[in-house]
């Protein structure tokens, strides 16, 4: 963490020289159009037993005011979870969803936003040497706030931090209970960075 903490702070400071020279116009504006996203990927191992993950969630959205934009995300994640004389358990999830976000100094360098998002989800799951697989649907609700910072006067680095979230999945089965969870407060799993491109 701390190489990554340290390594943003050498972009952030980078950039922040670059700007200096910059004739461009940074920040963003109304009728503005930006591509963001997140990828990652974690390893977790306990004994003989290993779980891989990678995810990937792109986002677009259009500034319809100085302050407001909305937009529409796409998420896919991949588990892999290594169970020696068991089978190894597969799952993927697909998500959809959209998102409204409200900058406090859109046309900065640095700004501060808040975001509220809404997603559908579904995800398979099935394990090695047993037939057939088990399906959830789920609905998620996110707020997050965070912070841009423009090195340039197209592209700007991002970071969010998960605050309030609830979600809700059911199984893909005839009488099955949905298992809901509300969450509150934020940790390290909960931070995301990303980088922005502004057309």
């Amino acid at each position: 963490m701390k190489k990554i903490l340290l390594s943003a702070i050498a972009v952030m400071a980078f950039g922040f020289a670059n700007a200096q020279e910059s004739t461009g116009t940074v920040g963003f504006k109304q009728g503005d159009i930006f591509a963001t996203g997140s990828i990652g990927y974690g390893s977790e191992k306990t004994g003989d037993f290993k779980t891989n993950q990678f995810n990937f969630s792109p986002k677009a959205g259009f500034f319809v005011t100085d302050n407001i934009a909305i937009g529409v995300q796409l998420g896919y994640t991949s588990s892999t979870e290594e169970q020696p004389g068991e089978g190894d358990v597969n799952s993927n999830t697909f998500e959809v969803g959209a998102f409204g976000r409200y900058y406090f100094t859109p046309a900065r360098n640095f700004s501060f936003f808040g975001q509220l998002s809404l997603g559908y989800a579904t995800q398979k799951t099935d394990q090695d040497g047993v037939p057939g697989e088990s399906k959830s649907n789920g609905v998620n609700v996110g707020l997050a706030p965070g912070i841009s910072y423009f090195v340039s006067e197209h592209i700007a680095l991002e970071a969010t931090f998960g605050l309030l979230g609830y979600n809700t999945v059911k199984p893909d089965v005839d009488g099955a209970e949905s298992t809901d969870s509300f969450n509150i407060g934020a940790n390290l799993t909960d931070i995301n960075f990303g980088i922005v491109y502004k057309f």
